[in-house]
């Protein structure tokens, strides 16, 4: 029997993502709902509670609601926005953090995918919070680089658009105020005392991106080297299927002496790399927003909820 699947917000780009990796599978009823009545709570409804499992990719305000439209206590829902990733009541859809993360997550009901900054960020924290390696009130900062369709429809047509300005071709940071949206949860999963100082960009390419989480190593519990942290991250990640600790100083993998933002870019694929000397230490995460940051993430999560290979239909 194929398992029954609903998109809730299949317009989106996470949500249209996730319905084109669906496109080769026969294990898979995708349940459609009427274009004029894709904002009709009564139509959601029916398709949440006929469903398997649904996938929420809608603002948080309507994922909220969507949750309370489920009546039907065996549907499985995931979660792509930003609503309940530091919910206790979810799972956080991020499986090679832990064997406790994966195993929570296949036995799950409510999961939560991370947000695309969050899982680099992440990636690379909390093996060392949990290592010992990094205070829990160290003053964590993060630089992050990614495509524009991090944005969604809206900035996507922007740039895309004839009218498209000069300002759009560069490089562009964002919320300055510290108010990002991805911030609680980056400091709840890693067990910070305080939020990272997070400096996002946005350029002018489609997909992809790279976190950077630097460390100054006189300020780390003890005086590690980038070998020892690279041990540290390689042991954590080991046997992974989609996260890789790349060869230290990442010299076989850069392009050139740099590190391109959307070499992975339509891939569920994460890298990670340490660079840097025995006084400054840079960590960087690289992966698709669109897909270890988002669909792909939450497509995994499926698969290991329903008991099958998590690569399925993410190759």
């Amino acid at each position: 029997m194929k398992t029954k699947v609903f998109i809730d917000g299949k317009e989106g780009t996470t949500g249209l993502k996730i319905f084109e990796r669906f496109a080769k599978r026969d294990d898979l009823e995708i349940l459609l709902i009427d274009e004029d009545k894709r904002k009709d709570s009564a139509e959601r409804a029916k398709l949440i509670n006929s469903s398997d499992i649904t996938f929420l990719c809608l603002p948080d305000a309507a994922a909220k609601e969507a949750v309370s439209l489920c009546t039907n206590p065996d549907v499985r829902i995931i979660d792509a926005s930003t609503a309940h990733r530091t919910n206790p009541d979810w799972d956080y859809g991020f499986p090679e953090l832990s064997e406790k993360h994966r195993e929570n997550i296949r036995n799950s009901k409510r999961v939560a995918v991370p947000g695309c900054y969050a899982s680099g960020f992440i990636s690379l924290c909390y093996p060392l919070v949990k290592a010992g390696v990094l205070p829990q009130d160290y003053p964590v900062t993060c630089h992050a680089v990614s495509g524009y369709s991090g944005g969604g429809k809206k900035m996507i047509a922007a740039i895309e658009s004839e009218d498209k300005t000069e300002e759009m071709c560069s490089p562009r940071q964002y919320a300055l105020g510290q108010t990002h949206k991805h911030l609680p949860e980056m400091q709840a999963v890693c067990g910070l005392k305080y939020p990272p100082m997070f400096n996002p960009i946005v350029d002018d390419y489609f997909a992809g991106m790279v976190v950077t989480l630097p460390l100054v190593s006189r300020c780390l519990t003890n005086k590690y080297s980038p070998a020892d942290i690279h041990e540290i991250m390689s042991a954590h990640y080991a046997g992974q299927h989609f996260v890789k600790v790349m060869e230290l100083g990442g010299k076989e993998t850069l392009a050139d002496g740099f590190l391109p933002a959307n070499t992975l870019a339509g891939t569920n694929n994460m890298q990670i790399f340490v660079c840097g000397n025995n006084e400054q230490i840079l960590l960087c995460s690289r992966l698709d927003n669109l897909g270890k940051g988002a669909s792909g993430a939450a497509v995994q999560c499926m698969n290991i909820m329903l008991g099958l290979d998590e690569a399925t239909g993410l190759e």
